[in-house]
């Protein structure tokens, strides 16, 4: 299977070192800060790719994702930050017939916490002394905050059911790859329950592991899909 690699950060170099692993060729980089840019989108060399894997920044998605999709080429986008544009890709995704995966995060670990959370919220919403919030800390590099991945998890645990509110807070320092906690607190104690990522190896083998799933399939799919994750 032929990728390009959209964004050749840290991530993006992540996913071109493991992508033998999943026999996987990398065609090239469209990446125009990057020395290994290999050119635009709408360029000729990447006819007969069958992947792209985004790994970019939010105002990036909507430059690349829409052509790359109108060239038949299946997207994987793993950037976070852009949601407010995903009714037009969702549409463009419809228009073209390819098949998309994104995610705030591509983790298996972390799609397997976002059901555990959701679990969590399910028992402890008819518990009305007990409160919910969110903590999550990332590296001082990355932009968006709160992450993708809290938003995602206030999500599922707002549609478990949990109906008070959640206070989400954010942390950025350092080279925390990521670690997120949710937590519960009643009068006179607190449960907690937390993932952390020890390297970007997790998120990458989650992104190509979803490269190889798409194939053959049309319409937009999250890593709950890729995984067979219900509910």
């Amino acid at each position: 299977m032929r990728i390009v690699l959209v964004g050749h950060g840290k991530m993006g170099r992540m996913v071109e070192s493991l992508a033998r692993d999943f026999d996987c060729e990398v065609a090239g980089v469209i990446d125009p800060l990057s020395p290994s840019h290999g050119g635009d989108p709408d360029s000729a060399r990447w006819n007969g790719v069958d992947v792209a894997v985004d790994f970019t920044a939010p105002d990036a998605v909507m430059t690349n994702a829409p052509v790359l999709a109108r060239r038949g080429i299946n997207l994987i986008i793993g950037t976070t930050g852009w949601s407010q544009h995903e009714p037009a890709l969702r549409q463009i995704v419809a228009d073209t017939g390819i098949g998309i995966v994104t995610a705030p995060n591509f983790s298996t670990g972390v799609v397997l916490f976002e059901a555990i959370a959701a679990q969590a919220a399910k028992l402890f919403a008819p518990h009305e002394s007990f409160g919910a919030f969110l903590h999550e800390a990332h590296h001082a590099a990355k932009k968006d905050a709160p992450s993708g991945t809290a938003l995602l998890l206030r999500r599922a645990m707002e549609q478990a059911g949990f109906p008070r509110p959640i206070d989400v807070a954010a942390t950025r320092a350092g080279f925390i790859p990521g670690t997120h906690t949710v937590g519960f607190d009643g009068p006179a104690e607190t449960i907690t329950l937390t993932h952390t990522a020890r390297d970007r190896t997790a998120f990458a083998r989650g992104a190509l592991t979803a490269a190889r799933w798409i194939q053959g399939k049309r319409g937009w799919y999250t890593m709950r899909d890729v995984l067979g994750v219900s509910g």
